[in-house]
C-alpha cells in the first residue's frame, strides 16, 4: 500500500509537470484558520491553528503573481474519525489562471481518468439531489451515486469562497463523487475583499448560532485579496480518498499507514 500510494503520488507530480504546473509548499501551522462553520480546526496553544487546507496561503502567493500552482501536503481537522474521515489527511489542491469551474472540472476529470483509468463523468445539479439545502441530505444523496459524477449549481448559502452564477442564487462550485464518495471540491474563485469579508462574518454568526467559539478573520488573505487576487478557478482532492478508491478497498483503514 505504501508503495500504491507513492505511485499515486509520483503520477499526479508527472500529470502537472507535463501542463506546466509549478508544485509549492505552504506552512501548515499558521496564526489564523477558516471561519467555516462546519469545520473545527486543531489548535496549537501558542503558535494558531493547523491548516484545514492551503487555500489562504496559495491564494496569497496567487496575488503575489506566481502563477498556476498545486500544493501536496498533509491536512488537519478536528473530530474528523470514520470510514471516510481522518483528523490528517493528503490532500491535493491546485489553482489555474484564467480558468472557470466548468475548465477545471475537465481537468480533474482527466487527472482522474489518468489514475483510476478513463470513464465518463456526469454532471447533475444540487438541487436535483435535494430539495433544500441540507448536508446530511446532500451526503446522503452523493453516497447513492454511481460511477462518476460532478455535482454543479450549488445555492448560495453553500458558496463557501466561489463566486455566483449571474442568476445570483447559484455558486460556481463543484464537487466530484465517485462511487458514492465525495472526492473533490472546486471552485471558480471570489476574489471580492469586501465581499469575502462579509462571508466570514456570517460564518462567524452561524458559528455562535451552533455554540462555537468565533474565529479571528485572516487579514493578510484579506489583504491579499484586496491587492488583487488574478481570476482564476480553484479545487482541493482527497488523495487518501483516491488512493482507496485506485486500490478498490472500503476504507481508510487500509491505505493510511498510521491510523
Amino acid at each position: 500500500m505504501i508503495r500504491a500510494r507513492a505511485e499515486v503520488l509520483a503520477t499526479i507530480r508527472t500529470f502537472f509537470a507535463a501542463r506546466g504546473v509549478l508544485e509549492v509548499a505552504t506552512p501548515v501551522l499558521a496564526p489564523c484558520t477558516v471561519t467555516e462553520p462546519h469545520i473545527d480546526s486543531i489548535a496549537v496553544p501558542g503558535y494558531g491553528y493547523l491548516q484545514t487546507s492551503p487555500e489562504y496561503q496559495m491564494k496569497r502567493l496567487l496575488a503575489e503573481g506566481a502563477g498556476d500552482m498545486y500544493q501536496l501536503g498533509p491536512v488537519f481537522r478536528s473530530g474528523e474519525f470514520g470510514r471516510l474521515h481522518n483528523p490528517e489527511f493528503l490532500m491535493l489542491e491546485w489553482y489555474r489562471l484564467g480558468w472557470n469551474d466548468a475548465m477545471l472540472m475537465a481537468e480533474v476529470a482527466d487527472l482522474v481518468n489518468v489514475v483510476l483509468g478513463d470513464a465518463d463523468a456526469s454532471f447533475v445539479r444540487y438541487g436535483a439531489l435535494v430539495d433544500t439545502p441540507d448536508d446530511l441530505a446532500y451526503a446522503e444523496a452523493c453516497e447513492a451515486l454511481s460511477g462518476r459524477w460532478f455535482v454543479t449549481h450549488f445555492p448560495r448559502s453553500q458558496a463557501s469562497l466561489a463566486r455566483l452564477h449571474d442568476d445570483g442564487e447559484t455558486a460556481a462550485r463543484f464537487e466530484l463523487v465517485i462511487d458514492g464518495v465525495e472526492i473533490a471540491n472546486g471552485y471558480h474563485e471570489l476574489a471580492d475583499a469586501a465581499e469575502l469579508a462579509a462571508r466570514f462574518d456570517a460564518d462567524n454568526a452561524q458559528r455562535a448560532g451552533l455554540g462555537k467559539p468565533k474565529m479571528e478573520i485572516d487579514q493578510p488573505f484579506l489583504a491579499a485579496m484586496r491587492a488583487g487576487m488574478p481570476e482564476c478557478a480553484g479545487v482541493a482532492l482527497g488523495v487518501d480518498r483516491l488512493v482507496m478508491l485506485k486500490a478498490g478497498c472500503a476504507s481508510l483503514d487500509e491505505v493510511i499507514p498510521f491510523r
